[in-house]
């Protein structure tokens, strides 16, 4: 069953589905539902293209916030558990929890337009215990952007920027790739120095 058929059914629902799905960490094709739905109202005139922008708004925000409980109640317990398999330990989830506090803004608000960090950001804020203010804000604001720039987007330029999304993606997916490589080599050349002051700033076992 292809996304068109799904918008084309399932409306805003099928909106809101996909993008709250995608949000909270199941790869669901949450941006590609977007542009499907906001395509079809501005050629058939069937949906409203300032619900759409709404719709996917609140998904988008909505989705994150669960993800972030859930990342926030379970993940720390979960990385615990397991995190030794893929060699993460607490010394390392404190770091993260130093990066995330002092970042955590940034990843959010540009990760919600990079498709691996949609899906995985809110969890990992969660994980990483941000302040939950300051996550909502940076959420809010990264969710109503790009809901307003794919909806509206795909709604004046039709068919272009559906043909253009596949090119796009991939441009801003190796970007992301190159941003991520970068930082995590700066990150294990300078892990010991970063262990040292996540030590410092969470010192003894932390909280689940």
């Amino acid at each position: 069953m292809s996304i068109q058929h799904l918008v084309d059914t399932g409306g805003y629902l099928a909106v809101f589905g996909l993008v709250a799905g995608e949000s909270l960490g199941v790869p669901l094709p949450g941006e590609t539902a977007v542009v499907a739905a906001a395509t079809y109202a501005g050629t058939t005139g069937h949906l409203s293209v300032a619900a759409i922008f709404v719709v996917a708004s609140a998904a988008a925000i909505i989705g994150d916030s669960v993800g972030y409980l859930i990342g926030r109640r379970g993940g720390y317990r979960l990385l615990r558990r397991w995190g030794r398999y893929i060699r993460i330990d607490e010394p390392k989830i404190k770091v993260a929890r130093y990066l995330f506090t002092r970042h955590g803004g940034k990843v959010v608000f540009f990760g919600r337009f990079v498709s691996i960090l949609r899906t995985y950001a809110a969890f990992l804020a969660g994980v990483a215990i941000m302040r939950y203010r300051r996550f909502l804000a940076f959420n809010a604001m990264g969710g109503v952007v790009w809901a307003a720039i794919y909806t509206f987007g795909a709604y004046y330029a039709g068919s272009t920027l559906t043909r253009l999304t596949t090119p796009v993606d991939i441009a801003v997916g190796v970007a992301a790739v190159l941003i991520v490589v970068a930082a995590a080599i700066l990150v294990h050349r300078r892990l010991a120095a970063l262990v040292e002051v996540a030590e410092a700033e969470f010192p003894g076992p932390l909280d689940p």
